[in-house]
């Protein structure tokens, strides 16, 4: 399983923001609660990877091979 926060201080490390939220109304839906965001800093100015998923490990199994495609050294 990936250490999600290693993963985030990683990219906070290479100038992005991160976000990962639970959404307790979605979570009560049944509508994908989680939601992750990495967006630009100074370095990545115009990345945005977002997902809606069921899972945390479902967000970073969709977003991170899109951050490493861009870049982002990301740990396993």
């Amino acid at each position: 399983m990936v250490d999600v926060v290693r993963v985030m201080e990683a990219l906070a490390e290479q100038g992005v923001t991160v976000l990962l939220k639970a959404d307790a109304e979605r979570m009560r839906d049944g509508v994908r609660p989680w939601t992750f965001v990495a967006n630009g800093g100074p370095f990545y100015e115009d990345l945005l990877v977002r997902t809606d998923a069921a899972s945390v490990e479902a967000c970073l199994k969709i977003c991170l091979p899109q951050l490493r495609d861009r870049g982002l050294v990301i740990p396993k």
